[in-house]
C-alpha cells in the first residue's frame, strides 16, 4: 500500500510525505522546504517522528524545495537523492555520505519504493520531478515547471494519484502588483504552471483509475483554492470538493492507494 501527505506547499516552503510498505514502512520526504523544527512539528502532525525518515528526495536547489535537507540529513543519517545540477547550483555542499545523485530517467531502486526522476523545464540547474510505485500504485508529482513536455507527460500516464502544480490565476497574476519581470518569470516557459495549463495536463492523462488529484503550489497572492479547483474539476469530469488543494501550512491529510 502506498499512502502519501503534502506537509505544505507553496512559496513559503513544501514537503511531501510518501509511505509504501504497511508495517514495514519505507518513508521519502520530496523536499524539506521549511525550518528543522517546523518540520519535526509536521512529521509530528501526521503520526510520525524524525526517525522514522528513511530517504530525501529533491527536486531543485530553490529555497522553498531545500530548506533544512542537509541539516536533517546529517542530523539524522538519511540519504539525500538530488541531481548533480542541483547539488552544484548549492555550491556543492558536504553531505558526509550521505549524498546520492539522482538522474533523468534512471530509477531509484529503495525497496518497497521506486522512484523514477525525470527532468522539467524550470528556472533551475537540473529539476527532476518524479513518479512513485510500489509495484501495485504510483503516484506522480509534478510541481515547479513552465509547462508540459511530451517528456513530462510520458512520466505521468497511468498515475492512481498525481500532485499537481496549479500556481496561479492568468488574470490575477496579469492585474496583480508583482513587478513586470516577475510577472514574466512566473508565467513564463520556465516558471510556474497557471490553473489552465494544469487543467490541460489533467485532461491529457485522465484515465479510470487516478484515484486523486492534489493541487499543489497555489500563489497565495494570484490565485484562489476554488478557482483551481474548478478547472481541474471540470478537466476531470468530476465535483470540484474531490480536488484536494494542499494548503501551504498544512499540507494535505493522508491519501491511500
Amino acid at each position: 500500500m502506498v499512502r502519501f501527505k503534502s506537509l505544505g506547499s507553496g512559496s513559503t516552503g513544501n514537503a511531501t510525505l510518501i509511505e509504501a510498505g504497511g508495517r514495514s514502512a519505507f518513508r521519502v520526504l520530496v523536499d524539506c522546504g521549511v525550518g528543522i523544527r517546523q518540520l519535526s512539528l509536521r512529521l509530528a502532525e501526521a503520526g510520525l517522528a524524525d526517525s522514522d525518515i528513511n530517504a530525501i528526495f529533491i527536486t531543485h536547489e530553490h529555497s522553498d524545495h531545500i530548506g533544512c535537507a542537509r541539516q536533517f540529513a546529517l542530523r539524522h543519517g538519511v540519504p539525500v537523492w538530488m541531481s548533480l545540477g542541483t547539488w552544484t547550483a548549492l555550491d556543492k555542499p558536504d553531505f558526509e555520505g550521505w549524498l546520492r545523485i539522482a538522474q533523468d530517467g534512471v530509477a531509484i531502486d529503495l525497496g518497497s519504493l521506486q522512484l523514477m526522476p525525470f527532468t522539467v523545464p524550470h528556472d533551475a540547474r537540473e529539476p527532476l520531478q518524479l513518479t512513485c510505485t510500489d509495484g501495485a500504485s504510483k503516484l506522480g508529482l509534478l510541481t515547479d515547471l513552465g509547462h508540459a513536455t511530451a517528456h513530462v507527460l510520458g512520466h505521468l500516464q497511468l498515475c492512481d494519484a498525481l500532485i499537481l502544480e496549479s500556481n496561479h490565476d492568468s488574470v490575477m497574476l496579469e492585474a496583480s502588483s508583482y513587478p513586470f519581470f516577475l510577472k514574466q518569470r512566473v508565467s513564463g516557459q520556465f516558471g510556474h504552471l497557471s490553473n489552465q495549463a494544469a487543467a490541460q495536463i489533467a485532461r491529457s492523462v485522465c484515465h479510470a483509475g487516478l484515484k486523486h488529484l492534489v493541487a499543489a503550489h497555489l500563489s497565495q497572492q494570484n490565485n484562489r483554492p476554488a478557482l483551481a479547483q474548478e478547472l481541474l474539476s471540470q478537466a476531470l469530469g468530476c465535483r470540484s470538493t474531490d480536488i484536494v488543494v494542499a494548503d501551504a501550512g498544512s499540507g494535505t491529510p493522508w491519501l491511500a492507494l
